[in-house]
């Protein structure tokens, strides 16, 4: 099947953008990694708009991704709620697949 992208954007206060980012990295890509199947994340700001963050989550396949126990993903959101408080929130949620297509040059 590929690989799969997890899509999550996120409207954060400004001024704690980088502390966000940082702690993001720390708690919720430290966890992310130690499950079979992670690929890699990337992290999209937006030039435009201050309080706009993306994570591009890459993940070997889907059911990896979907194998991660539900317990664990709100133990990992607590803490990561709990270190950051009030000042982001989810706003967009999806997922992709990436079609690969046999390169033609002309």
């Amino acid at each position: 099947m590929g690989v799969v992208i997890e899509l999550l954007k996120f409207q954060v206060d400004p001024n704690g953008r980088e502390n966000f980012i940082q702690k993001d990295a720390e708690i919720w890509t430290t966890a992310l990694a130690k499950y079979p199947g992670f690929l890699g994340k990337e992290v999209w700001i937006n030039p435009n708009n201050a309080t706009e963050v993306v994570f591009i989550i890459r993940w070997e396949s889907l059911e990896q991704w979907k194998a991660i126990p539900q317990v664990d993903l709100e133990a990992i959101e607590q803490k990561f709620a709990q270190t950051l408080g009030d000042i982001y929130q989810m706003v967009e949620v999806a997922e992709y697949q990436v079609r690969k297509f046999p390169h033609t040059y002309s």
